[in-house]
């Protein structure tokens, strides 16, 4: 008799379990599922890493001259793609065995591969010769990154000084394919036509010190060929990249992007035009040209 009672409690617990997750269910749309959780806070992710010791002003020139003459929506991702320095090797060898796609293909190729490496890295692979550099010097690469996760706002000041120096000796000029304007105190470096992206390549110790006496600067800052940007590229941060020079901020899709030291293991910016993420692992889809 008492196992049948404790059998007709249960039975009838169950069904006031199903009546009343019942209705919640309903009104969920077929196929949809709920939102995944936010992220875990910083103490949840284990005990924090000492943040690196901060670096001179001096050190922080040295480490950004390479890249301070990059434009602005080229070197935002230059920046934030450095703090994924692990990631960089992995899709500079992508990048280099996809060099022969350009544009649209390209983009249709990222998407088809299912490449799960953070957007700001995805934002590189049309420029191969970019992610080159950083995959060969990952000592650089890595101190960049951590640079920019604990000294943004100094990182951005020593980009700023290392341009200066660039437009006082002259090599820092507008030209046919980025138009050098000052805002407010701080140089821009903007394409001209924001559709095409053209990596300037310089020597640093020939442009950030006075020209010889008798020497013309006109051809010390060199350009490669254009990258073509187009919408297929707005998943990855490149609808409307832009630095706040004055206010120390990297915005992506009109977001400002808040990744730092502490943070950096669980952060996910907030794109308007989110990446596209495939479950599973990796695949490459498409045809590869041999």
């Amino acid at each position: 008799m008492t196992r049948r009672i404790q059998s007709a409690a249960l039975s009838l617990f169950g069904l006031l379990v199903v009546l009343s997750v019942g209705p919640a269910m309903a009104q969920m749309p077929p196929g949809d599922e709920p939102p995944p959780p936010p992220p875990p806070p910083p103490s949840a992710v284990g005990p924090a890493a000492p943040a690196p010791l901060p670096r001179s002003a001096e050190q922080l020139g040295q480490l950004v001259r390479r890249i301070a003459l990059y434009p602005d929506p080229l070197l935002a991702q230059v920046l934030t793609a450095s703090t994924y320095w692990d990631e960089i090797p992995e899709a500079a060898d992508w990048a280099r065995r996809h060099g022969y796609l350009r544009g649209d293909a390209l983009a249709a190729a990222i998407q088809e591969d299912g490449l799960r490496w953070a957007p700001s890295v995805l934002a590189l692979l049309p420029f191969p010769s970019v992610l080159d550099a950083m995959a060969k010097d990952p000592a650089w690469t890595e101190e960049l990154g951590r640079a920019v996760l604990t000294q943004r706002a100094e990182v951005m000041d020593a980009v700023q000084g290392m341009r200066r120096d660039a437009y006082r000796y002259g090599y820092l000029r507008t030209n046919p394919y980025n138009r050098v304007a000052d805002a407010g105190g701080s140089i821009e470096v903007l394409p001209v036509n924001p559709a095409y992206v053209y990596v300037p390549a310089y020597d640093p110790f020939v442009v950030f010190g006075p020209p010889p006496p008798g020497i013309l600067v006109g051809g010390a800052v060199h350009v490669a060929p254009a990258v073509v940007i187009a919408a297929g590229f707005y998943p990855w941060g490149w609808a409307h990249p832009y630095l706040a020079w004055s206010s120390h901020l990297i915005y992506f899709d009109e977001t400002p992007w808040g990744r730092g030291w502490a943070n950096r293991v669980y952060y996910a910016h907030s794109y308007a035009h989110p990446p596209a993420r495939q479950a599973g692992h990796r695949t490459e889809r498409h045809e590869q040209r041999r």
